[in-house]
């Protein structure tokens, strides 16, 4: 079964910015599901941050809109979270998933994200 490393995290001052990277740890497209960015902090539940659809579809939860942008880059075979002008609030470990393995809650390695002055 793949999983997913993601990358890209550390400490960031509020209002700076951050680009995640997500890679496959096996054989696997992209561009063949589903994908999300997940963010689980401290005594909450993992909360679905980002989502791109097979046919390019984005949708975003309504605390991160505006400000952080997911992509697929094909060619690298890499899921990305650019992530700007951020809040204290987006702290966490963020990880990157397919909408089944989300479901079936499997996980892999995610990055530790720190938004603080």
């Amino acid at each position: 079964q793949v999983q997913f490393v993601a990358s890209g995290g550390g400490l960031v001052q509020p209002g700076g910015s951050l680009r995640l990277s997500c890679s496959p740890s096996g054989s696997f497209f992209f561009s063949t599901a589903h994908m999300g960015w997940y963010r689980l902090t401290p005594g909450q539940q993992r909360e679905l941050v980002a989502r791109v659809t097979i046919g390019e579809s984005k949708s975003y939860a309504d605390s991160v809109k505006g400000r952080f942008t997911i992509s697929k880059d094909n060619a690298r075979n890499t899921l990305v979270l650019q992530m700007n002008m951020m809040t204290p609030e987006d702290t966490g470990v963020y990880f990157c998933n397919t909408d089944r393995l989300a479901k079936a809650n499997a996980w892999g390695q995610g990055t530790q994200v720190t938004v603080s002055s």
